[in-house]
């Protein structure tokens, strides 16, 4: 899969001085393609044993979707959630096992080539994401610029 989507932000800025706006006062979105490409991840033996025991015996209606969001201190930060399968369509599907991984095709470029581990441990455990793509990543291994 590969191409680009149009994203498009209609929600009106604050502050734009009206040379910038419409007619009614809106700012007019700035629209930017959004590159998408076939996302692959990897996942660890512990990753694997973990998303399984997450999921236990509902893997045919749930799924775990690995996002990105805005925020942390080096600019991103990484989202994980068990839901009930969206079935949308600008999600990919990479499986592990009886697992279903969701990619959302907008974050495609940013989590491709991602590792995902698991540690098990009285001091922080948990998912870690090891993303070749990061320039910069934080202390704490959620955030990543």
């Amino acid at each position: 899969m590969s191409g680009s989507d149009w994203n498009v932000d209609i929600t009106p800025t604050k502050g734009t001085i009206m040379s910038e706006c419409d007619s009614k006062g809106v700012a007019l979105p700035i629209i930017a393609p959004t590159e998408i490409i076939e996302v692959s991840i990897e996942a660890t033996d512990s990753a694997r044993k973990a998303m399984v025991s997450a999921i236990g015996n509902e893997h045919d209606s749930k799924v775990i979707i690995i996002s990105v969001d805005s925020g942390g201190c080096s600019g991103y930060l990484y989202d994980m959630k068990i839901i009930s399968d969206p079935g949308d369509e600008s999600y990919q599907i990479v499986r592990f096992d009886n697992i279903r991984v969701l990619i959302h095709n907008e974050h495609s470029t940013m989590l491709n080539g991602l590792i995902l581990d698991y540690n098990d441990s009285l001091m922080g455990g948990g998912f870690t994401m090891a993303n070749p793509n990061a320039d910069k990543t934080c202390g704490c291994g959620q955030s990543f610029r």
